[in-house]
């Protein structure tokens, strides 16, 4: 089968660590173009966006969308005219009525959409969701805590507003969350410490609760100096469940579980691939919705100004 010929739009430092690599270890797909203001790959053509890009290269199949969240929208509803079927960087766009138009236009189109949640893919979340089917879930404490400093060094565009402040790693909690429970997860409330001179949260306290009415707690904190903290923990009437390293270690009752290899973006580009050869989208709003939620009910709380 001849590999779905595939652009990136956005050079950027997740384009480097994580999609590229992907890419080029998929035996499905084929870097075949990029775009972007500030970056490029050697031996692949380059363009300053994805408007040129789309004009030059009428042969490209797919675009994976890497710029901030603000920017997807506009970029997604080209790939789309286009014909082309998108794959979106976490979170999938910055509103929910973004997200849900591009669902109809890609419909409309008979192109295929897909919301990349990553944390979803981390090697012991699936083990985690087999484990908890046949419990009863008591509570769930979740601990999502790093330093903005090493993992987003100078990205303003992350404090100003549609950038998600802490909710950017936040959201990749609750991936995980909604996808380890059965049920809709539901939020109740939340504080939010927004900088003095931001416009989005560096902390955030939630509170939620999941279908089956257990509670859920969960501190982001963008201040953590040290070791990180990602870490999920739940009670359950078998015994307690932690998921910690992001989805990527798992112990029940403090014994290890063994869990499959690391492989988050391998999988999510397979994953993309298999919807592509399947003719259907994959977009789940759960995570992006509970963010949403967040913002409409949460009370801000003004904090120290934050220099990066």
């Amino acid at each position: 089968m001849t590999a779905t010929r595939i652009a990136i739009v956005g050079v950027g430092k997740i384009a480097r660590d994580q999609h590229i690599p992907a890419i080029e270890a998929s035996p499905d797909l084929t870097l075949t173009a990029t775009a972007s203001r500030n970056g490029q790959v050697d031996g692949i053509p380059a363009y300053p966006d994805i408007d040129a890009m789309l004009a030059a290269e009428p042969d490209l199949q797919a675009i994976s969308l890497c710029q901030p969240p603000s920017a997807r929208h506009a970029a997604a509803r080209s790939a789309i005219a286009a014909g082309k079927h998108v794959f979106l960087e976490k979170p999938p766009g910055a509103t929910l009525s973004d997200v849900e138009d591009l669902c109809a236009a890609a419909d409309a189109a008979g192109v295929v959409l897909f919301a990349s949640w990553h944390s979803r893919w981390a090697a012991a979340v699936e083990p985690a969701r087999d484990w908890l089917a046949s419990r009863t879930i008591r509570s769930v404490e979740i601990a999502w805590k790093e330093d903005v400093r090493k993992w987003h060094p100078g990205q303003d565009w992350i404090w100003q507003p549609g950038g998600f402040g802490v909710f950017d790693p936040g959201i990749n909690a609750l991936s995980i969350l909604t996808r380890i429970l059965s049920g809709p997860v539901r939020l109740e409330a939340a504080t939010m410490e927004v900088p003095a001179n931001r416009a989005s949260p560096i902390a955030a306290e939630l509170t939620m609760r999941s279908a089956g009415g257990a509670p859920i707690h969960a501190v982001f904190d963008w201040r953590q100096t040290g070791p990180q903290s990602w870490d999920i923990s739940v009670e359950t009437d078998g015994g307690t469940l932690v998921l910690a390293d992001g989805g990527n270690r798992l112990t029940i009752d403090g014994a290890p579980h063994d869990v499959p290899a690391d492989r988050e973006y391998p999988a999510l580009y397979d994953r993309f691939a298999k919807l592509i050869a399947e003719g259907r989208s994959d977009v789940d709003l759960a995570p992006l919705t509970l963010v949403a939620d967040a913002f409409m009910v949460g009370a801000r709380v003004t904090t120290d100004a934050f220099e990066d």
